[in-house]
């Protein structure tokens, strides 16, 4: 069974099984088996120091999901950017590439 506690800091919150929960003493004693741990399990670690969360060890195929679901985001917020700037854009002031390169002798 789960103990779940909502953890939360700067507007953010997230559900933690505080049976994952470690203090960063007792994870420096346990570092090797804790990280075999996260690698067989895929499930993360959460770092306290000072009862305060200070880190959260994952998994490095979890890492590598954030980290596309990132640049997918990033990407989105791009294409929305230029979505909105295309939607007030004149194309009849549009410059011709071939003039632009005659204009700076390219």
């Amino acid at each position: 069974m789960y103990n779940n506690m909502y953890y939360e800091e700067g507007g953010f919150s997230m559900l933690v099984d505080t049976e994952k929960m470690i203090p960063v003493t007792k994870l420096q004693r346990e570092l090797t088996q804790k990280l075999k741990e996260v690698s067989e399990t895929g499930e993360p670690v959460y770092v306290l120091r000072n009862n305060e969360m200070a880190a959260v060890i994952i998994s490095t195929e979890e890492y590598e999901l954030l980290t596309q679901a990132e640049e997918i985001l990033e990407h989105l917020e791009i294409a929305e950017k230029v979505e909105k700037r295309l939607k007030g854009h004149n194309r009849s002031m549009n410059i011709p590439w071939e003039r632009i390169k005659k204009r700076h002798g390219l």
